[in-house]
């Protein structure tokens, strides 16, 4: 029993670690006491007990997607008001937030909606981060520059809200201007790409093991409960996009990746170019897994003509190669890659924020 605590409570620590370095002070202080609370053996462990807490290492992400959930639906009233996202989702101005003050109220949800908070566990994590639409602009329009109007194709699509990348505005010089989503600053200091180039999207389509609407209210709830409550420029994005998502229809199917991609990249659409897509999916795929994604492609590229080119567009995690590293502990930061055919050329475009901006632009 104590060894189970002892595990479930570094799984906590270290996400709590995750938090800090990724600017959530406020879940990164609730992780850290929670870890000491599944240490005691109090109401954070008796969520957990009779779960497999050594195989959970997405225990810390459920536990706090719980928690928001039931905060967002005003089930947990005390606590919203030390959760920025709670005010946002409402439409009014969030107060700062004290990570000490919030952990009583934390623990007075955990043990007083225990049931709940235990059912929540349960439910699939998806995350769908809009800001990685930003990484992956200069790659999109990177293709744009081709003049021909883009099929998407992304992989891991969750609830398809980068397959509207384009009805978002970047830097007040591309993109809607009248978007809800925004990203008044996406590329560092020292380049950037040419936002000059108009693009045509014709379909957007994607796949994913659990896919969600982000049209209906479930859909909505868990989407925006696995966004860490005190960031707040995440959340109103994806409040944004989700507001884009009711106006600009995409379809994401519950398929295999491999299965629904074999069968996009077979279809001829002469005049157009496809852009198979994916943004940190790799990680989740084993190195054979990996392998065969990059085979896939290449195959298929080997048939793409200046009429109807293959353009495979990815923001990953680059391995640090240390293999005493755990988990994400071992990733830097993601990479956005672009391969086109016909040529199979592979091109290092930039380097990004595990959310996306800020953006460094590398290529020419």
């Amino acid at each position: 029993m104590r060894e189970r605590r002892a595990t479930l409570a570094e799984r906590l620590r270290v996400q709590a670690g995750h938090c800090a370095s990724l600017g959530s002070p406020l879940y990164e202080g609730l992780l850290l006491r929670a870890a000491d609370d599944a240490t005691a053996g109090g109401p954070l462990w008796r969520v957990y007990e009779g779960r497999d807490v050594a195989a959970a290492d997405s225990a810390p992400l459920a536990l706090m997607g719980a928690v928001h959930r039931l905060v967002l639906t005003d089930r947990a009233p005390g606590l919203a008001r030390w959760f920025p996202s709670a005010a946002i989702a409402v439409g009014s101005e969030p107060e700062p937030t004290y990570p000490a003050g919030a952990w009583p109220e934390f623990l007075a949800v955990v043990d007083g909606l225990h049931d709940d908070v235990a059912a929540l566990l349960d439910h699939p994590i998806q995350t769908n981060e809009v800001g990685r639409s930003a990484a992956l602009l200069g790659g999109f329009l990177e293709v744009a520059r081709l003049g021909l109007p883009m099929r998407l194709a992304e992989i891991g699509a969750s609830a398809g809200l980068n397959l509207r990348w384009d009805r978002y505005r970047y830097e007040d010089a591309w993109g809607d201007p009248a978007s809800p989503v925004r990203f008044p600053a996406v590329f560092a200091a020292g380049g950037r790409p040419s936002l000059d180039v108009p693009a045509i999207v014709v379909e957007r389509s994607g796949c994913d093991r659990s896919p969600v609407d982000p049209t209906t209210e479930d859909g909505r709830l868990t989407l925006m409960s696995y966004v860490w409550a005190d960031q707040v420029e995440r959340f109103a994005r994806l409040k944004g996009a989700i507001e884009v998502a009711r106006e600009v229809p995409a379809t994401v199917e519950r398929a295999d990746a491999f299965d629904w991609l074999a069968g996009r990249i077979s279809r001829r659409r002469p005049g157009t170019a496809t852009v198979v897509f994916h943004s940190v999916v790799a990680l989740y795929f084993s190195s054979d897994e990996r392998g065969r994604l990059a085979s896939m492609l290449a195959d298929a590229g080997g048939q793409a003509t200046a009429d109807e080119p293959l353009a495979w567009l990815r923001l990953e995690h680059r391995d640090t190669g240390d293999p005493t590293a755990p988990g994400w502990s071992r990733l830097g930061n993601p990479e956005v890659r672009l391969t086109a055919w016909p040529g199979g050329e592979e091109r290092l475009l930039a380097v990004s924020g595990a959310h996306g901006p800020p953006v460094r632009w590398l290529a020419g």
